[in-house]
């Protein structure tokens, strides 16, 4: 019985050898955790400054990142120039706030095209200078900003009794001030005009405060903003024109073509405002890269964005719906856009 049995026996002992090397020879399959994680997006870091219209920006190019499939921590508050010192030592990923020409010195100041890339138009046709109310402009005759040499006429402007026109301007550090400072000289005016400088939108709330008590107001306006729906140009106010063309040296060599819109020197350059990113973010990750270059947000739908925040929709979760009503309004676009990034 046994010599009959071994036969079945050896059988058994090399199909179970075979089954063992066989086992032996395949790889552990990678786990689950593992697979997911190397194709996981990075969560990005971004930023923005406390000029309002970059939060509802900032929502919107978050929104379109997250469909594309990576996460955004909360953005953080950071003015310039700072902000472009944090994309460059790659504390930030990237942030919507590059104003070009006005940032070019910021952006060259923090390492340039060495560490930093500015990509697409996120907003075209930005217009910036100098607005007096509409009524003393047409009583007094007052279309140039050079008329501010005569101190008669900058007295009209006086808001704090020192006989000297009070200029609203911009946050320190901001583009824009550099520009006024250097118009300050260029255009003297040293003597007949006082920049005020601080927080822009509370300063912009006293002139309107001011216009609708009758008084005169001179400030410094930038579209896309709230202001230009409540103090409409043309109608509330005028844009002033310069003498001649002059600004910094370091945000290039502009001649009045650069500093003109509809008919008028305003003495600023038109403004493009661009989304800046780390370089070597960008070169990582060609799927967020292409979303910054095609994402773009119309002068007037902001402007209507910031009117909204203005008058007390400001929480952020009040942006975020915003943002989130914008693309919806856009939707046919918005996922043309989405389609393309997501084919680099």
């Amino acid at each position: 019985m046994f010599s009959q049995q071994l036969p079945k026996l050896n059988l058994k002992i090399v199909l179970m050898i075979l089954l063992t090397s066989l086992i032996a020879c395949q790889q552990t399959p990678p786990s689950q955790d593992n697979t997911t994680q190397s194709n996981q997006k990075p969560t990005l870091r971004t930023a923005h400054s406390t000029w309002v219209e970059e939060h509802f920006q900032t929502e919107i190019v978050k929104i379109g990142l997250e469909k594309l499939g990576y996460k955004v921590e909360t953005p953080q508050e950071i003015e310039y120039p700072p902000i472009y010192i944090s994309l460059a030592n790659r504390d930030l990923d990237y942030s919507v706030i590059f104003y070009h020409p006005a940032h070019t010195q910021f952006f060259n100041n923090a390492g340039g095209e060495e560490k930093l890339k500015t990509l697409g138009v996120l907003t075209p046709d930005g217009i910036q200078g100098y607005q007096i109310d509409k009524k003393t402009a047409e009583e007094y005759n007052i279309t140039n900003i050079e008329q501010l040499k005569d101190p008669k006429i900058a007295k009209l402007f006086d808001s704090d009794g020192d006989g000297k026109a009070n200029l609203v301007g911009c946050n320190a550090g901001w583009g824009c001030e550099l520009i006024i400072e250097h118009h300050l000289d260029a255009y003297k005016l040293r003597d007949t005009v006082e920049h005020n400088r601080g927080q822009y939108t509370a300063l912009l709330a006293d002139s309107i405060t001011r216009y609708k008590e009758g008084e005169p107001i001179l400030f410094y306006a930038y579209n896309p903003h709230w202001v230009s729906a409540v103090l409409k140009p043309d109608q509330d106010v005028v844009w002033l024109e310069v003498p001649f063309t002059s600004v910094p040296e370091k945000m290039g060599d502009l001649t009045e073509k650069d500093t003109s819109a509809n008919g008028k020197n305003l003495g600023f350059p038109n403004t493009e405002q661009r989304i800046v990113a780390n370089k070597q973010f960008l070169e990582n990750n060609p799927i967020a890269k292409r979303w910054f270059e095609l994402v773009q947000i119309p002068a007037e739908d902001i402007n209507q964005e910031s009117l909204k925040i203005k008058e007390g929709e400001n929480k952020p979760e009040d942006i975020r719906r915003h943002a989130q009503e914008w693309v919806a309004n856009n939707q046919e676009l918005f996922d043309s856009w989405i389609e393309q990034a997501s084919n680099q």
